[in-house]
């Protein structure tokens, strides 16, 4: 097995199987949570049982009355849910969601005129079925559109809906067939429990799915495609799977919504409603399943409360549309400022915004450094087994504008490379060609010997191309075990997590990556991608933003990256005592040609080079 093989092999062992994945959690979830809290993989099940003896309780000591708008609730938590994954979660926003739940709704009449076998529980469960696929389908637009653009798709969607409905009526309507229920929910308080234990099983789908890499991908889309496309995640299934899994528990709160009335009216179902639902989610930060059941409640105790002093239940959407003005005007949903005063409360146990306290390990000195294990096996590799990454003639234009002229570079395996140049040499929009991002006028791409030029920047992030962006770009809501366990891929274990991000001198996995400062998101970045074990990995300026001491230790922890994880890298850096230090040859790029390449010294001595960066040759 060669040098190459060898330090592969030794990434894939370690990315096994984890347990502890923790996405980041929604603030009126941990307040008031029923499911979406702890950190343990069996808190979401604990409270789901906890959830269904209170619903058992409650359907034996409310009034009947109560009873039935207890099941309108539950059936609008559901809803929320959905929105909350689609909208709160990755980041879209969808106007229809009542009017995927009028498909749940007609498939369960349509089961329950035929008859079919199942009962209710199953006709339900088609009824979600059916408008997950048609949540897929309205999603496509989602690979392309975002904002406004898309709301108008979804509102289309819901008007068109409507208008169906208005024509067709639900199956059964006109005949004044009844939806059957099932023996052991015939009665409004069983059916309630009945109703309740749907929300509790869909928000315990939610909150593990939330726990894995799909979950994770949700919340890094919503943040930034390209960054999340760096980190080898499919976006479009992403998106794809948040419009479908929203749209699939919005026909299980319709097929819920056909049972408790029996017979469906379009009315019930109208976009305005469906707008409304979204105000509300938003007011409510619905990405939490807790808090859709506040939203659900709000849903239905506004209008009540409304009728009981005698004001039009109209006025209701008033109500929820100056409540969704604050929340969008603020930035603030309702779970962020109830979050605030928990915070307030536990400042020692939230703050971590200072690197100081989140470190996971102390400014340790190169003996520590060296006397720490190897992830995997030092391959002591070097650039005589062939260029890790290659490219020649990389030419980029923009219009009249030449970003990149002829541009060759290799990166030796197991080798740290420099690419500096001053401001707008073409660093940057030469890493978007060699990562996919940008398409060259002409030129070619090998990573490792493989022709990767016409691959899009997720292939060829799965095929050992990683990079870091100089702009932001992880997702604040998620913890750091969860964001390193997305883009390392395999699911890397706990120690090999721990042991990262302690070489990186990043917070320990628990913590909330909203919790700390950007330039420690930069080194969780760095340490995220360097886990996944590529075979290139190139960083765009990953240490803007900390001190001088900060950058001697992370160009120490560096230079260890080749050997102790079997990755090399390309370095663009513009503190030139840093890239002299650390790095084991320079390319230098000036108006979008290489003006010079080779060792440090000899590249940092070269008057061309000292010209593009002082404007004139040193005597």
């Amino acid at each position: 097995m060669s040098p190459v093989d060898t330090g592969r092999a030794a990434a894939v062992q370690v990315r096994r199987e984890s347990r502890d994945a923790q996405p980041g959690r929604s603030p009126l979830a941990r307040l008031v949570g029923t499911f979406d809290f702890g950190q343990h993989p069996l808190m979401p099940a604990a409270g789901a049982v906890v959830a269904l003896l209170l619903a058992i309780v409650a359907s034996r000591a409310l009034s009947p009355y109560l009873v039935f708008l207890g099941i309108t609730v539950v059936a609008a938590a559901i809803a929320l849910v959905g929105i909350g994954v689609v909208s709160g979660r990755a980041g879209m926003i969808s106007l229809c969601q009542l009017s995927f739940a009028a498909v749940g709704a007609v498939v369960v009449a349509q089961l329950s005129i035929w008859q079919a076998p199942g009962g209710l529980i199953v006709w339900i469960a088609v009824g979600g079925i059916a408008s997950g696929l048609v949540g897929v389908v309205i999603g496509l637009p989602a690979l392309r559109l975002r904002g406004v653009n898309l709301a108008v798709v979804t509102l289309g969607f819901a008007a068109a809906v409507r208008q169906t409905l208005g024509l067709t009526q639900f199956p059964g309507t006109n005949d004044g067939l009844f939806i059957s229920r099932p023996s052991a929910a015939a009665s409004d308080p069983d059916y309630f429990v009945l109703a309740a234990a749907v929300l509790i099983a869909s928000g315990v789908l939610v909150a593990y799915l939330g726990r894995t890499r799909l979950g994770s991908s949700w919340r890094a889309v919503a943040y930034s495609e390209r960054g999340t496309a760096a980190a080898g995640v499919n976006v479009p299934f992403a998106k794809t799977s948040a419009f479908g899994l929203s749209a699939l528990l919005a026909g299980i709160s319709g097929g819920v919504t056909a049972g408790q009335v029996g017979v469906l009216y379009p009315s019930s179902f109208e976009p305005t409603a469906s707008l409304t639902l979204y105000v509300l989610a938003v007011v409510v930060g619905a990405q939490a399943v807790a808090a859709a059941v506040v939203g659900g409640v709000l849903w239905v105790g506004i209008p009540e409360l409304l009728r009981i002093w005698g004001v039009p239940q109209d006025w209701a959407l008033v109500v929820f549309g100056l409540a969704g003005i604050q929340a969008i005007a603020s930035g603030n949903s309702l779970g962020d400022n109830l979050s605030r005063l928990r915070r307030r409360r536990a400042p020692e146990a939230t703050h971590l915004t200072e690197r100081g306290p989140v470190t996971a390990a102390p400014a340790s000195t190169a003996h520590s450094e060296a006397n720490r294990p190897a992830l995997r096996t030092p391959t002591g590799r070097s650039a005589t087994h062939g260029p890790a990454l290659s490219a020649r003639g990389i030419t980029l234009r923009f219009g009249a504008v030449t970003a990149l002229d002829d541009v060759d570079l290799d990166i030796p395996t197991g080798a740290i490379v420099g690419l500096i140049g001053p401001n707008g040499a073409g660093k940057s929009s030469l890493v978007d060609v060699l990562t996919g991002f940008t398409r060259s006028e002409r030129g070619v791409v090998e990573l490792g010997g493989r022709d990767v030029t016409g691959l899009r920047p997720t292939p060829r992030a799965r095929a050992g191309l990683r990079r870091t962006f100089q702009q932001d770009r992880v997702p604040p809501g998620l913890r750091v075990g969860a964001y390193v366990r997305m883009v390392a891929h395999g699911r890397p274990d706990r120690a090999a997590i721990d042991e990262t991000l302690e070489h990186f001198e990043c917070p320990p996995a628990h913590s909330l990556l909203s919790d700390v400062d950007l330039a420690t998101r930069r080194l969780v970045e760095v340490a995220a991608h360097v886990l996944s074990g590529p075979r290139v990995l190139l960083l765009d300026e990953p240490a803007a933003g900390l001190s001088h001491e900060e950058h001697i230790r992370f160009g120490r922890h560096l230079q260890a990256v080749p050997e102790r994880f079997g990755t090399a890298v390309l370095l663009i850096e513009h503190d030139l005592d840093m890239v002299r230090s650390v790095c084991t040859s320079l390319v230098v790029l000036d108006f979008g040609r290489v003006i010079s390449a080779g060792t440090p010294d000899v590249v940092l001595n070269d008057p061309k080079v000292m010209r593009a960066y002082l404007g004139e040759e040193s005597t």
